[in-house]
């Protein structure tokens, strides 16, 4: 199971990100995390939110550029080393992480990443017993 990630594009410049996180407040979205990547010229935010259906919808209408990706989440036990647990298995199934994020929710570490290999992917979680989380 994969979560629906928005990806905005912006430039990087001031007011750009205020713009994205006013335009989804006041369409009524809850964010539940967000990171944002820069280059020199432009920066990449990506969000997972209450509703990414909307939030794509009302962004495109505002003329940002949004894409919908799946990525997966999943759910660690907030302990030292978990991290890298779950990230062990993958490198030894040989998949490969083109980026990664994490935060807390509900009292639990959840470790969000993109891979080109979803279907090993999806094998790999299930059969390492890692969670994959609800939000």
């Amino acid at each position: 199971m994969t979560v629906q990630q928005i990806s905005v594009f912006l430039e990087n410049k001031s007011g750009s990100l205020a713009k994205v996180f006013r335009t989804l407040s006041d369409a009524g979205i809850q964010l539940i995390t967000s990171t944002l990547a820069d280059t020199a010229d432009y920066g990449v935010c990506r969000i997972l939110c209450d509703n990414p259906e909307k939030a794509y919808s009302v962004l495109s209408k505002e003329g940002f550029s949004v894409t919908k990706t799946e990525v997966f989440a999943i759910v660690l036990d907030d302990r030292p080393g978990r991290a890298a647990d779950a990230i062990a298995c993958f490198a030894e199934g040989g998949i490969s992480i083109s980026y990664l994020y994490s935060f807390l929710y509900e009292g639990k570490g959840v470790l969000v990443f993109r891979t080109s290999e979803m279907e090993k992917a999806v094998a790999l979680i299930a059969a390492n017993g890692l969670v994959e989380a609800k939000l």
